[in-house]
């Protein structure tokens, strides 16, 4: 008996997927599996019932707190994407590690997603199940299946599906982010209703500060107590959202090269990159600071992309590793007008001297304030010579340009 695991929500395109796995790829037995990465008790609820209607074999696997690891790892990083934190590119690997666990444990021949051919996910998916000997499927892309399609299938297979949020957008969302999509949203003159929001609330006068723990570059606290990395995700995300934090509206270049329009809420990120970039600010080096952003930018590209285990990635993070060795401290941050901001920072390896910087010393330690007039006459001094020998070429060339550029004459 041929057995595939499909990746299942319960949503339009992995219900049509059940029947055409049999149908389409002459399968005997489908499996679903539904990975929890921090999605709401309504989409788990979705996902067995639709299940059962089904009569689908159907697993769910816990892979929060791998989930909220990683995304503290991206802390480290600052990792962002075209100025948004990641959120759904870095659960996709956790969640095909986790599909593809419960596949070689059925003995299944096959694995298979409800990705298109247009996203980012199909992509992140195979990376990982292309590893393995299992033969991988994506029906949706295959067939060339649209929305339509698989809505008149499922009204001729008796199906039960529901669109998600009414039929309007489409929703992912996890411990880290929530992104909306889709319908009217697809048109990037459209101002979307406020009711596309549920993490993030419209942001007031009210002001609020909380203080951020930090232990080598990974948050640990808030206000003097210890969360572990669910809760504080979690905290933190009620806490910023009801002050109108992390709302992300982005015309986002995908990585098949189509430009898409994405809306994201992500509180909790925002707040713990912000707060991480403060302190990293206050005790690394400049030229620490300047070559990390490299390292980050690097470690945040094969994150999107869903490669977060790729050796390069474990050459970054010996980088980062060593320089958050030093990223223990406290950031206050202040909630306000839909920010959230550093207000004030400390750390016992702060590479500052209060008394060094103060306009009130005439000193800096052993340097007199004296001693930088050598400095500043070097500085720009090549930037003057090539200024001279800019004006002389220039000059010439006026010059020519009156005479006629010929000395000849002729009579």
């Amino acid at each position: 008996m041929t057995r595939v695991a499909l990746a299942f929500s319960g949503g339009l395109d992995t219900t049509v997927c059940v029947p055409l796995l049999e149908e389409e790829y002459g399968y005997d037995d489908v499996i679903g599996v539904t990975v929890d990465v921090g999605q709401p008790a309504s989409e788990f609820d979705e996902a067995e019932e639709t299940a059962e209607a089904l009569g689908l074999e159907h697993y769910v696997v816990d892979a929060k707190e791998e989930f909220a690891q990683l995304c503290l790892e991206s802390v480290r990083a600052n990792a962002t994407y075209q100025g948004y934190p990641l959120g759904t590119a870095l659960a996709r690997p956790v969640i095909a590690e986790a599909i593809l666990e419960v596949a070689e444990e059925n003995d299944c021949t096959g694995i298979a997603h409800g990705c298109t051919g247009k996203g980012n996910d199909q992509l992140r998916f195979e990376a990982i199940w292309r590893d393995s000997d299992l033969e991988v499927i994506a029906p949706v892309r295959e067939l060339g299946l649209t929305r339509e399609w698989e809505q008149e299938y499922a009204d001729e297979k008796n199906l039960p599906v529901e669109g998600g949020s009414g039929g309007d957008w489409s929703i992912d969302t996890n411990l880290w982010s929530r992104s909306v999509e889709g319908d009217k949203l697809e048109d990037p003159s459209y101002v979307p209703p406020t009711d596309i929001y549920e993490w993030t609330d419209e942001p007031t006068g009210d002001i609020e500060e909380i203080e951020i723990s930090f232990e080598q570059g990974y948050p640990v606290g808030i206000d003097g107590e210890e969360y572990d990395s669910i809760d504080l995700i979690e905290t933190l995300n009620e806490l910023a959202g009801s002050y109108g934090v992390g709302r992300t509206d982005s015309m986002e270049d995908r990585m098949l090269g189509l430009k898409v329009r994405e809306n994201y809420e992500h509180p909790a990120a925002t707040t713990l990159l912000n707060a991480h970039e403060a302190l990293e600010g206050l005790v690394l080096t400049q030229e620490e600071r300047q070559f990390k952003q490299q390292i980050d930018q690097q470690w945040s590209q094969k994150g999107y992309e869903g490669l977060i285990d790729a050796p390069l990635v474990d050459a970054l993070e010996g980088f980062i590793a060593e320089t958050q060795k030093r990223v223990t401290g406290t950031v206050t941050i202040r909630f306000e007008g839909g920010q959230a901001r550093p207000v004030a920072r400390d750390s016992e390896y702060a590479a500052y001297s209060a008394a060094h910087a103060s306009f009130d010393t005439e000193t800096v330690g052993k340097i007199k304030q004296e001693d930088a007039t050598g400095v500043a006459k070097y500085h720009g001094f090549q930037r003057r010579l090539a200024n001279a020998a800019i004006e002389d070429i220039d000059g010439d060339a006026v010059s020519v340009a009156t005479d006629g550029g010929d000395d000849s004459s002729e009579e």
